[in-house]
């Protein structure tokens, strides 16, 4: 483990110098990022656009696992959590072309869930579940006194789950609804029990892409101002991006930019997770004719990669096995990640857009995932403190890992 060290305000620092075995990296291009890592040099968007561009993806990789080794050593981490989508209903249903979450009030499949089905679904939390992961639509019913009450009376029934919660999106529909500000709109929930923010919402800042996949979502300069604001307030978030759409590779080294910008102002981001975008049942894969297919394994394992070598003020950065199958997300623990994404149990947003992977996976399955990639598996909570390390299990490393995609296609 290197000497990375945070400051209140500006994240990370001072950045680990990364030693880099040159006989790993093939693309001659690589040759000068190697240099910076080993100086502990920030990379500009220059060096982005070409670990984007470099067809030496397992030179990107090697990299990329080097400075995560030299942040985190061998350790995996990852949260019991649990996600619950309250609302489908989205005042964005026609526009946001990239969703096949949400629907119109009165469209077939439209909900809205009543405190006591939230509390419902909550159930699980009495045994693993240590955080709350709770997104939904942009719903003209839903406003504060549904979310301060649904926090309220979470926390009373199960005090020691975290609750992280509201997209920036969903946070400013809040402001409008209700007239207030997004400060004003943080401080009500955080009083009722909001402990930290989601990164949804970000997809890519190019307002040009935004205007074609996203018109009359949140523009990019508001969704940075509502992690901002709440960073400001103490109430710390993720981030995130969304790939694999209609987006240039300067499109997204420009949004990655845009991060590390606001990191080094506030320090508040804890990890950043890309995600990969899927076509299936919603207008923009039509528009593509991209239904039925996904994101390359090759981009999936870059976007993580690159995340983990751009973002240096960004400590974690996250695989979501939800997106790209668990088998996958084993392979991103050698490609810069630190984190994985928890036991859920149950998802929605991404199984509505043709997500295969299971609805949930165990405590066994995610330690034998972790463990088969030579790792450590720790548990976290939700600020990135470790809870339980699980070394004291010999001879598992190898263990198979259950093929969760193709059991979650056959059901």
């Amino acid at each position: 483990m290197s000497g990375v060290s945070a400051g209140p305000a500006t994240g990370l620092t001072r950045l680990p110098r990364v030693t880099v075995d040159r006989h790993r990296v093939s693309d001659p291009a690589l040759a000068p990022i190697a240099d910076k890592l080993a100086a502990g040099e920030r990379l500009s968007d220059a060096d982005g656009v070409a670990l984007f561009r470099s067809p030496d993806l397992l030179g990107v990789g090697f990299m990329a696992d080097a400075a995560n080794r030299a942040r985190h050593g061998d350790r995996v981490t990852f949260a019991a959590n649990q996600h619950i989508n309250p609302t489908n209903v989205c005042i964005l249903r026609k526009t946001c072309v990239f969703c096949s979450f949400a629907r119109l009030p009165k469209e077939e499949g439209a909900y809205r869930y009543s405190l006591d089905e939230v509390l419902a679904e909550a159930e699980g939390a009495s045994g693993l579940t240590r955080e709350f992961h709770i997104v939904g639509g942009l719903d003209m019913h839903a406003g504060l006194e549904y979310y301060a009450g649904m926090f309220r009376a979470l926390k009373a029934r199960y005090p020691h789950v975290h609750i992280k919660a509201l997209t920036a999106v969903e946070l400013a529909h809040l402001a409008r609804i209700e007239k207030m500000s997004v400060a004003e709109i943080l401080v009500a929930l955080r009083d009722a029990g909001l402990d930290t923010l989601p990164g949804g919402g970000a997809e890519v800042f190019s307002p040009a892409v935004r205007a074609t996949i996203a018109d009359r979502k949140l523009a990019a300069d508001q969704w940075l101002d509502v992690h901002r604001t709440a960073h400001r307030l103490g109430i710390r978030s993720n981030c995130t991006m969304l790939y694999g759409h209609v987006e240039t590779i300067e499109d997204r080294v420009a949004h990655l930019a845009a991060l590390r910008a606001l990191q080094d102002e506030t320090g508040g981001f804890l990890a950043y997770i890309p995600l990969a975008y899927h076509p299936d049942h919603n207008e923009l894969g039509a528009t593509l004719g991209r239904q039925g297919t996904a994101t390359t394994g090759f981009d999936d394992l870059r976007n993580l990669a690159v995340g983990r070598l751009y973002l240096d003020n960004i400590a974690h950065v996250k695989t979501h096995w939800i997106m790209v199958t668990p088998f996958l997300s084993q392979v991103a623990l050698a490609f810069g990640v630190d984190d994985l994404e928890g036991t859920v149990v149950r998802e929605k947003i991404y199984h509505e857009a043709g997500a295969r992977t299971a609805q949930s996976m165990s405590l066994d399955q995610i330690l034998r995932l972790i463990r088969g990639a030579g790792r450590v598996p720790v548990e976290r909570d939700s600020f990135y403190r470790v809870m339980r390390t699980f070394d004291d299990v010999p001879g598992q490393g190898a263990a198979p890992l259950e093929d969760t995609a193709h059991s979650a296609a056959a059901a």
